[in-house]
């Protein structure tokens, strides 16, 4: 049941900041930054894709295995096309997409209760330094986690088993990447919020798996904020209203 509300959660999120004009900026400035930094690293790599198969293996001069060595060229394309869309996406939230994360959390909870509460912190220097830093763990390791299961994956017999866990294993921290935001902001230790994601994971897996969606995750995720923030606060309860201004 906690699966399917995760699901529900992230798609109410992205019909709520559709709706909302500030939401709907910034989570499309998300989107077409992603988009704009993937096609440069997809332009790199096809640049270089016949470089890049040379290495792992030169053109066979006989027609039986020439076939072969084509589909393997094109295969290859694809998942390095694929690992630039990662790379984008970390390379967005490290740089610039936290900060925007934050603020849409913001603007999320001034919409559903009027205001933020007091004890958050402003956009000081050393705030922003401080979701930077907590950004970097929160998203490369689990990605670069998952990333090794997979190659694990295509060494061993267990490669199915590890492929399904490598990617349930990022889509849930792809969703606690944003759910984590509002704990995050009220500078509740690491420890305490690593325990609210083990306490919720089936809830966690659910937001994330519609991350699993080739094209449409890219989409989702720019507007994950949003429906990770409303989950926050219907959990606890509106915060007090303090002020309307972000």
């Amino acid at each position: 049941m906690n699966i399917i509300l995760g699901i529900r959660y992230n798609f109410r999120g992205l019909l709520f900041g559709i709706k909302t004009p500030r939401l709907l900026f910034w989570g499309m400035l998300r989107f077409g930054m992603v988009i704009l930094i993937t096609i440069a690293l997809a332009t790199v790599i096809l640049i270089y894709h016949r470089d890049i198969m040379d290495l792992i293996w030169s053109k066979p001069a006989s027609l039986w295995v020439l076939w072969f060595w084509y589909v393997l060229s094109w295969l290859l394309s694809l998942f390095l096309i694929g690992i630039s869309a990662i790379l984008s996406y970390l390379i967005s939230q490290i740089l610039f997409s936290a900060l925007i994360m934050d603020y849409m959390s913001r603007i999320t909870q001034i919409h559903m209760a009027g205001g933020i509460r007091e004890a958050e912190p402003g956009f000081s220097l050393k705030f922003l330094l401080y979701l930077i830093t907590q950004e970097i763990p929160r998203v490369v390791i689990p990605i670069l986690l998952s990333l090794i299961l997979m190659l694990a994956g295509w060494l061993t017999p267990l490669g199915p088993i590890l492929a399904i866990v490598s990617s349930c294993l990022a889509a849930t921290f792809l969703a606690w990447d944003n759910t984590d935001l509002i704990p995050a902001r009220h500078m509740i230790p690491f420890k305490d919020r690593f325990h609210f994601l083990l306490r919720t994971l089936p809830f966690h897996i659910g937001f994330g798996l519609p991350f699993l969606i080739p094209g449409l995750n890219i989409l989702l995720l720019s507007f994950a904020p949003v429906g990770a923030t409303l989950y926050q606060m219907e959990r606890k309860g509106n915060d007090t209203p303090v002020t309307g201004r972000v």
